[in-house]
């Protein structure tokens, strides 16, 4: 039986109160409409986020997204039968989860204002069993010196610490490894690895790590092997031991070596480490740690893009291969005999043209959960048994996608002008060529770290179903190209960060895609940035410009806004964005805009903390000063990304209003 919307949207009623029309149930045949595809096929939430099954493969967990926070189902899979429901506080996310033992999750939370807004981790650690008994709170305080809650969750332990989950301890179904930094300046300041009873949250602290807001990597017998952390500074120091009860040793320091460097994982014999290591000049490498010599050496290295991230067998703690993000996933192999190796190249073969992943196993290992997607597939999830080589479909994230209606993505390598090589993903309308066509330059927000990677976007395959092809460019600062690609970046807001946009624009026009009369330059966030200063520094590129919850007054940026109210965020402005006010003034669009001559649409939120509406006033009347006022947007109640499906609908269909106007038809 499949997870339906139906049963989702009976979540969200026991949640939010209200009742939204639910979608077909698994099975029923969807009629395609002939004409345009509606919005709210777009903009709508998926259906879940994050699914996984049990050790015994009973139970399913997903988190589920609504309006305003994200809970947490628990379902039984043999018919689906909701178990319990794990409600939070509005804005607020389920960040994480796991099955800890056969009856047991245990969950983390983050807060988010807005759908662009970064996530902020809360430092609790919740849990709940499948029956809903012993939901509690086992660690963390989500408001300092205060119990108000409004989770379904009842608080019991409440203390001024963040607390992280290290490891759920596979073969302890009483227990798992956290990580505890005090909150309380009076306190010890360095981070402590201890272990919690997972339902009492009883902690015995099991070890302490030289360094503060420490990262805690154990290996195969459980024992903190590695620790990472940093302070305001924002300078990692990464420190090794030998065992249990051995002092630590200082491995790298970034404020001397100008590297970091990030453990991975333990080989399945504890004798070899796997770490992540910066390469001046290349993308990251993955090096082997040889633990007798305490030296690492260079293992594997990608020519383009940074790893990923490792893949991990069915004991969830023993590497198999490097994942890579640079169009379709692709892996390196650690050990090609290893028998989940196998069964991934076997399910990518099934799989042709998508991204495949196994995302969890039962304790046996013989039932795995399978994830499959791609640019115009939100993402099926399948059950497949190993012993009988059956897989059987379980889940769609948008059960309302037809896959066969969306667009293609691909990806695309530009030359900028100073010779660095820049890499994309270009979108098309299905059914049509890359000739002459309306085109949105669509740069990210961020922007430092920050990617564009070959996945479902509803937001591009919605401009897609109007006809608009849309690129989608890495400029310096994006991450996943090596850490000299991030800091090219550096104080290039305005400057060369801009200058790749206008490469990859004329690009598009060299080469016949776009014509050169409808290109529109969109964006969010830095995105709404780089989309002002597009039309500001570069007259008659682009045939209008679209700021959404945009940074526009640079100056202002160290004067309000949620990064400079820490100080490890007043360093990181510095360091990345300037901190010489008349040169950030120079290059503010805000400053620039009796230079803008085309039409502008911006929308905000009333109470975005990133990037206050200030930002955005300020743009609104420079513009209308110089003679040329904007389309304007406002939800008062909302903050860094619109997120009340009502306003989120306005706001597409204002959009998508302004681009046809503008970009929408060929000029005679």
């Amino acid at each position: 039986m499949k997870i339906t919307a139906t049963l989702l949207a009976t979540v969200a009623f026991a949640l939010a109160g209200t009742l939204t029309a639910a979608e077909p149930a698994a099975g029923t045949p969807v009629t395609a409409p002939s004409g345009p595809l509606p919005i709210e096929q777009f903009v709508g939430a998926d259906l879940f986020e994050q699914l996984k099954i049990s050790p015994t493969g009973e139970y399913l967990a997903a988190t589920v997204p609504l309006e305003d926070r994200t809970a947490l189902v628990v379902m039984r899979r043999k018919d689906m039968q909701r178990m319990t429901v794990v409600n939070v506080q509005p804005r607020t996310r389920v960040e994480n989860f796991w099955w800890v033992n056969d009856r047991r999750v245990l969950l983390t939370l983050s807060e988010q204002h807005g759908a662009y807004a970064q996530r902020y981790g809360t430092g609790e650690i919740w849990g709940t069993d499948v029956d809903g008994a012993n939901q509690g709170l086992l660690v963390g305080l989500r408001r300092a010196g205060s119990t108000h809650t409004e989770s379904r969750i009842k608080s019991r332990h409440q203390e001024l610490i963040y607390a992280q989950m290290v490891d759920t301890l596979h073969d302890d179904d009483d227990h798992v490894l956290v990580s505890i930094t005090p909150l309380n300046a009076g306190e010890d300041p360095f981070t402590s690895l201890e272990r919690m009873h997972v339902t009492r949250g009883s902690r015995q602290k099991i070890a302490r790590a030289p360094v503060r807001n420490a990262r805690f990597l154990v290996d195969h017998a459980k024992v903190a092997r590695f620790a990472l952390g940093q302070g305001a500074d924002n300078h990692s120091k990464l420190y090794y031991r030998s065992g249990r009860d051995v002092e630590w040793e200082l491995v790298n320091d970034h404020a001397v070596s100008d590297v970091n460097v990030y453990p991975l994982a333990f080989r399945g014999d504890d004798r070899v480490a796997y770490l992540e290591v910066e390469q001046p000049g290349k993308p990251n490498a993955v090096h082997a740690f040889d633990v007798a010599s305490k030296r690492h050496a260079l293992l594997v290295q990608d020519p383009k893009v940074d790893p990923a991230g490792l893949l991990f067998g069915a004991d969830d703690t023993t590497p198999y291969a490097i994942d890579y993000l640079d169009g379709i996933p692709r892996q390196h192999d650690l050990d090609a005999a290893v028998p989940e190796a196998r069964l991934l190249r076997s399910l990518q073969k099934s799989f042709p043209g998508h991204g495949v992943r196994i995302t969890g196993f039962t304790r046996d290992g013989n039932l795995a959960l399978v994830y499959v997607y791609s640019a115009g597939n939100p993402g099926d999830f399948y059950v497949f048994d190993r012993a009988r080589k059956e897989a059987h479909h379980l889940a769609s994230r948008r059960q309302q996608i037809d896959p066969e209606r969306m667009a293609g993505m691909r990806s695309v390598s530009i030359r900028a002008r100073d010779g660095r090589m820049l890499h994309g993903f270009l979108t098309v309308p299905p059914g049509v060529g890359e000739k002459s066509l309306p085109v949105i330059v669509n740069p990210h927000g961020g922007p430092f770290d920050v990617f564009d990677r070959w996945e479902f976007l509803p937001e591009t395959q919605l401009f897609a179903s109007r006809g608009y092809a849309v690129l989608q460019l890495n400029f310096r600062g994006s991450g996943n190209y090596g850490r000299d690609h991030v800091r090219a970046g550096y104080r290039q807001w305005g400057a060369a960060m801009q200058d790749d946009l206008t490469d990859a624009t004329r690009w598009l026009i060299d080469e016949g895609i776009a014509d050169k009369s409808r290109i529109c330059i969109y964006g969010a966030s830095y995105g709404a940035y780089a989309a002002l200063m597009g039309v500001a520094r570069e007259p008659g590129l682009y045939a209008c410009a679209v700021g959404y919850v945009g940074a526009y007054d640079l100056p202002l940026m160290h004067d309000d806004g949620d990064i400079r109210d820490r100080k490890w965020g007043a360093n990181y402005l510095s360091d990345t964005l300037g901190a010489d006010r008349r040169r950030l003034g120079e290059v503010s669009p805000t400053r620039l805009a009796e230079r803008i001559d085309v039409p502008v649409f911006l929308a905000a939120g009333g109470i975005d903390e990133r990037t206050p509406i200030k930002h955005s006033e300020r743009m609104r009347d420079a513009l209308t000063a110089a003679g040329n006022p904007p389309e304007w947007l406002v939800f008062p109640d909302e903050g860094h990304g619109f997120e009340q499906e009502a306003n989120v609908r306005t706001y597409y269909t204002r959009l998508l209003a302004f681009l046809d106007k503008h970009i929408g038809a060929p000029r005679r």
